[in-house]
């Protein structure tokens, strides 16, 4: 008999092989471990009064998918929802077996099902964005708040206030370069998952919940006092956002949002000056390098 750490280890890796528990004990991996040929699995694990040896090991292997498929359902509840947890299931199986846990930690579970359900989804029946679209931007939401949530915030940190806006010489502002806050993320969508999002939130579970048509949105999400907070924005605000957060000057933020919008310059001025101070009320900036 094998010793108890390498019997340890087998057994995990039948346990979790993503094709189930007769490719797990035939996988390389099992194998390596322990070599049992076709029908041999007794020779390690003993069958009860009522129950194969496979059929007890694979007690565990569904008990393994069951907790994961539970974690999925808790980081992606509006998905879920939206779906039913029929087809949330079939999902979230299908995702486990093409993309397996590879982490200590159950946070990086839902780190590639927007890209899973973007390789897997059916071919577009036009040019428009449909209901895959949908789904895939409502799951690339819920990830996005739940790294937010677990990621770096500003709690210990002091983000940009007025005056400090107000101490920096007019002359040097098309220079400086902003340092946004480490939590802000800005995202675009093809749905307005957001508002949908929000009304999931607050309706009861048995409430019916329209699907709304295809419409461009952007957003900002953030984190303050260990809550995320998600907030529209409008395509300008989302460029010039996106602009200073790679690093691009004040100037030549603006510049790029001049090209974009049809607001003339005393318009986007007055735009800009109720922009940034939004921005530092709701936490954006952490400084402003000269």
């Amino acid at each position: 008999m094998p010793e108890l750490d390498v019997i340890q280890r087998w057994f995990q890796s039948v346990v979790t092989h993503p094709a189930g528990v007769d490719e797990g004990v035939e996988s390389a991996d099992a194998q390596e471990l322990i070599v049992l040929r076709p029908g041999e699995l007794e020779k390690v694990i003993l069958r009860s009064k009522n129950l194969s040896a496979r059929d007890r090991i694979s007690i565990y292997a569904n008990a393994y998918y069951a907790r994961l498929t539970e974690c999925l359902g808790e980081t992606f509840p509006v998905f879920r929802r939206t779906v039913g947890h029929e087809l949330f299931h079939d999902f979230a199986v299908e995702y486990l077996r093409a993309c397996p846990s590879g982490s200590y930690t159950l946070s990086l579970l839902g780190d590639r099902f927007a890209d899973h359900l973007q390789q897997t989804r059916p071919p577009r029946p036009g040019d428009g964005a449909d209901w895959a679209d949908f789904l895939i931007d409502l799951v690339r939401l819920e990830w996005t708040i739940e790294q937010v949530f677990d990621g770096p915030g500003l709690e210990k940190q002091m983000p940009m206030n007025a005056a400090d806006w107000r101490a920096i010489a007019p002359g040097a502002w098309p220079h400086a370069r902003l340092v946004t806050a480490p939590c802000l993320r800005l995202m675009s969508f093809r749905y307005p998952v957001n508002g949908y999002y929000t009304r999931a939130l607050a309706s009861k579970p048995q409430q019916d919940l329209p699907i709304p048509e295809p419409a461009d949105r952007w957003l900002a999400v953030t984190r303050r006092d260990y809550v995320v907070h998600r907030y529209d924005l409008s395509l300008p605000q989302y460029i010039l956002l996106g602009s200073l957060q790679r690093g691009r000057t004040v100037g030549d933020a603006i510049a790029s949002t001049a090209d974009v919008t049809p607001m003339g310059d005393d318009e986007l001025a007055a735009a800009l000056d109720s922009w940034f101070s939004q921005w530092t009320g709701r936490e954006f900036i952490m400084a402003a390098e000269l």
